[in-house]
């Protein structure tokens, strides 16, 4: 037998991995949140962020979000939640959890509650931890302008209902989180041809990818009174049943 690089994805650089995967779905959601930014006329050097879980997808999110200006004034992991509205040092974060595992004990803000997190008031709100986190019954204390899912399922169709109602635009999960497995993708690309590509280049064809996505499931949301989870949804299953289409028509 020989080893098969392309059938596992996630692997380290020397062995077949693609450069940039682990930050991957976490740089997607900034991509695409700079992409929302621009068609909501938002300045993201004025804007404030939230970001609830700081694992891979949220660490990363908070740490792209900062280096463009957004002032990150809350975040959260499973142990506490931390407010600054002055805003907080994210690479002062990223080196205390690097130490002591979880942000308990971070001397700098106001330690509270994951509830009390998400209600804070924000133009961007990141939800990166568990599902079912917005609900019916939080839903209408959300003050953000713009929701970027980095999580799955982090808001239920109850909420749903309700934020679109008020007004908040929503980065739907399957698009906003899609970076991880795109560049999964590429790493499968990359070990079929034997050939590895640089970091930059793997990160210009996600943000092409994803701005690509973006702009597809806007039009068709405003094109069709969608909002912008019916219209990712319909987005998909439309290349899908298309794809399937044709497949009847050549081998």
């Amino acid at each position: 037998g020989y080893t098969v690089p392309a059938v596992v994805t996630g692997k380290p650089v020397v062995l077949g991995g693609a450069r940039g995967r682990n930050e991957a779905t976490g740089r997607g959601v900034v991509y695409l949140i700079q992409e929302a930014a621009k068609h909501l006329k938002m300045n993201l050097s004025e804007c404030t962020a939230v970001v609830q879980g700081f694992g891979n997808v949220g660490s990363h999110a908070a740490l792209f979000l900062s280096e463009l200006g957004v002032k990150i004034i809350g975040v959260s992991d499973a142990t506490t939640g931390i407010h600054n509205r002055h805003g907080l040092s994210i690479p002062s974060l990223l080196e205390y959890v690097a130490e002591n595992r979880f942000l308990e004990g971070y001397p700098e803000g106001d330690h509270i509650s994951n509830e009390e997190l998400l209600e804070l008031k924000c133009d961007i709100l990141v939800p990166a931890a568990l599902q079912n986190q917005i609900t019916a019954e939080n839903a209408d204390r959300i003050q953000c302008k713009l929701l970027a899912e980095g999580a799955n399922g982090p808001t239920t169709l109850e909420a749903d209902e309700v934020l679109n109602e008020k007004g908040v635009f929503i980065l739907p999960d399957i698009l906003a989180n899609a970076g991880g497995v795109t560049v999964s993708y590429f790493e499968w690309v990359q070990d079929t041809q034997n050939y590895m590509w640089s970091l930059d280049e793997v990160n210009e064809r996600l943000h092409r990818i994803l701005k690509d996505a973006f702009h597809r499931t806007l039009n068709r949301a405003e094109k069709h009174q969608f909002d912008m989870r019916t219209a990712a949804m319909i987005e998909g299953v439309e290349r899908v049943a298309q794809a399937k289409l044709a497949r009847g028509l050549y081998p």
